[in-house]
């Protein structure tokens, strides 16, 4: 029996695509961010499971295919994802735990170095014939505090990247059970301090209800002057408009940012005429050694279950909703 996966965007890795082929399943790909094609083709499919790359997929989605056993996510940020309509159906949602992290991590890593030395404004400045070397002025990131906020895979491997560089580290991560041992690392236990002492945090949790906005104009107010702020995870932890005041204003030294809210990020955003913000169209994961692992573990996710493996629960983001 041929069994049918639709993508919500751009095909998989070509060893993913034939890992597909060679078990006997169809691989759709979608338009990305198009929403009515996407609804269109999963009403005249009737696919058995649903990767998730790009774009919301909504209830009506997820109730448009009779067929649908499986929704796994491309990626770990699964807020896209309607987890409730979902369940109603008792379809597991899964997430490729741990396959992006490296390149994510690296991501982060770059954006902070973007920002610390502008290297993002003085390329424009120079395509564009001017040359700053009188007055381009960086910091160093040798010696700085780093604040974490979560601290899973991505966080994890980072804090390991920013060791050569005798920075300290403070990870805020309340759901965090036991902290690794590395002479650089601290847990902070109160948000607000890691604002107070931190010269640069990192956003590394998933979206939830509760942490929308986290980063509001008390939190930017908060921050030390000069600091940087680094959000490779979900846009919407971060009140955009108070951050381009704080940034406006100089309050914080500058961003570094991959995910925005909406996505695309509109043309007319005031973030584009910043010059201490350094943006990434959602690429943190865009490498081909994640890409390679992130599409083979969705698919492995989707096979193994319909051959009657339960797969592994801490992928499964809506497990709980599927309890009850």
């Amino acid at each position: 029996m041929t069994r049918t996966i639709v993508l919500t965007g751009p095909a998989l890795t070509a060893e993913a695509m034939n890992h597909a082929a060679a078990r006997g399943v169809r691989v759709i790909p979608t338009t990305p961010y198009a929403a009515d094609e996407l609804l269109q083709v999963i009403r005249a499919e009737q696919p058995d499971a649903i990767i998730v790359r790009q774009g919301q997929l909504t209830q009506e989605m997820i109730e448009a295919s009779a067929k649908l056993s499986i929704i796994a996510k491309h990626g770990v940020g699964y807020d896209t994802i309607d987890l409730q309509a979902a369940a109603a159906r008792r379809i597991p949602v899964t997430i490729a735990l741990g396959a992006n992290a490296q390149s994510v991590a690296e991501h982060a890593f770059a954006l902070m170095f973007s920002v610390a030395r502008q290297t993002a404004l003085l390329d424009a400045r120079m395509r564009d014939g001017h040359w700053d070397k009188a007055t381009a002025n960086g910091v160093e990131l040798f010696g700085k505090t780093l604040g974490l906020v979560g601290m899973g895979s991505i966080g994890a491997i980072l804090m390991d990247l920013v060791a050569p560089l005798r920075m300290q580290v403070k990870v805020y991560d309340p759901y965090l059970k036991q902290l690794p041992e590395r002479e650089h690392l601290q847990r902070e236990e109160n948000f607000e301090h890691l604002l107070d002492k931190c010269d640069i945090i990192s956003l590394h949790c998933p979206l939830t209800d509760a942490n929308r906005h986290l980063f509001s104009t008390a939190q930017f107010q908060r921050m030390r002057p000069g600091s940087l702020l680094i959000n490779t995870a979900r846009g919407e932890l971060i009140d955009t408009e108070a951050l381009i005041q704080a940034l406006s204003e100089r309050r914080i030294g500058g961003a570094g940012l991959d995910t925005f809210s909406p996505e695309p990020l509109p043309a007319d955003s005031a973030l584009f005429g910043l010059p201490n913000v350094v943006m990434t169209p959602h690429v943190g994961a865009n490498t081909q050694e994640a890409r390679d692992r992130v599409g083979m573990l969705a698919l492995q996710q989707i096979i193994g279950l319909w051959d009657g493996q339960a797969p592994d629960p801490r992928c499964v983001v809506n497990r709980h909703l599927l309890d009850n």
